[in-house]
């Protein structure tokens, strides 16, 4: 299952992870409209308009039907004539893109055709990264790669350049450690504030992969600022497949937990269901309430607040 850009975001902003102001378009007005308030809350004239389509390579690919235009504009007409001068180009890209065949490096020459635009604010780049989260599938196990080598793409640095990506291993008992977290950033050559966010982004998205069963997120360019803030200028999800059969399960679980913590109390259903399932440990959600057990022993570890219930 693969998301666009402006989706892959969302889930990011909800997982404390920073990400540039934005919004999506699917009409020429949308776009239009989405200038002005991008400008005033960002303070930058300067905007960024994307099409979202399930591909990377976007900035470089062409239109069949506009080939002058790439699939990634930056807009600067606003820094000298103002947000006025901003919408109007705008109008003119949003034309052009919505309903255009996009081909890039990862389309094939048959391209796909954009529906949707990301309308984003301009970003004071001081330096440009790449950060990821892989599912390792021979050992089960994510892995966060990193690399100076940010807006190339990562197979092109591993084949020229293999050096220059960094990796930690996440521990799933643990999780990524704030030490491994550091330790990237150090060699991304982070200092000062920026070392900071940036230790604070790599935690932040490595508990998003985690958290959401992905396959791999990838962020390229992640983007340093002069000011020393860390963010996704350009991301990329995927969830495995079998994340659908598990939300399945989830949704099937959940009915039956209801029916036995109405029954039963909570204590016992926390029971019941560590009984039931199969794996060592996992976690269930139930009307919001978190519930942690482990099936290899019969031990079962709930919040005080289902303990005490």
């Amino acid at each position: 299952m693969k998301i666009h850009e402006y989706q892959a975001k969302e889930l990011m902003k909800q997982h404390g992870i920073a990400v540039p102001i934005g919004r999506v378009a699917t009409t020429v007005e949308e776009a239009v409209a989405a200038v002005r308030p991008i400008v005033e809350a960002s303070g930058n004239a300067v905007v960024v308009v994307k099409s979202q389509i399930h591909a990377g390579g976007r900035g470089k690919g062409r239109f069949v039907e506009h080939p002058d235009v790439p699939g990634v504009n930056v807009v600067t007409d606003g820094l000298k004539g103002g947000v006025e001068a901003t919408e109007r180009r705008v109008r003119e890209l949003a034309e052009k893109m919505l309903g255009s065949t996009l081909v890039t490096v990862q389309t094939g020459p048959e391209g796909k055709q954009v529906n949707r635009l990301y309308v984003e604010q301009g970003i004071d780049i001081e330096r440009e990264l790449y950060l990821s989260v892989v599912l390792d599938r021979a050992t089960g196990r994510n892995v966060v790669m990193a690399s100076t080598e940010g807006g190339m793409e990562i197979e092109e640095v591993a084949a020229e350049t293999p050096e220059k990506i960094l990796r930690e291993t996440i521990d799933p008992a643990v999780g990524l450690l704030d030490f491994q977290a550091r330790r990237l950033a150090f060699g991304l050559g982070l200092a000062g504030a920026a070392h900071k966010n940036g230790a604070r982004f790599v935690k932040a998205l490595a508990g998003l992969a985690v958290g959401l069963d992905t396959d791999m997120v990838e962020i390229n360019p992640l983007v340093v600022t002069k000011s020393g803030d860390v963010m996704a200028r350009a991301a990329l999800y995927e969830a495995a497949h079998i994340l659908l059969t598990r939300v399945k399960r989830w949704s099937s679980l959940k009915a039956w937990g209801m029916r036995l913590v109405k029954n039963r109390g909570h204590k016992r259903a926390v029971t019941a269901l560590a009984r039931r399932m199969s794996v060592l440990m996992h976690r269930i959600w139930i009307e919001g309430t978190v519930f942690i057990w482990k099936t290899g022993d019969g031990q079962v570890a709930a919040p005080a607040a289902v303990a005490g219930a």
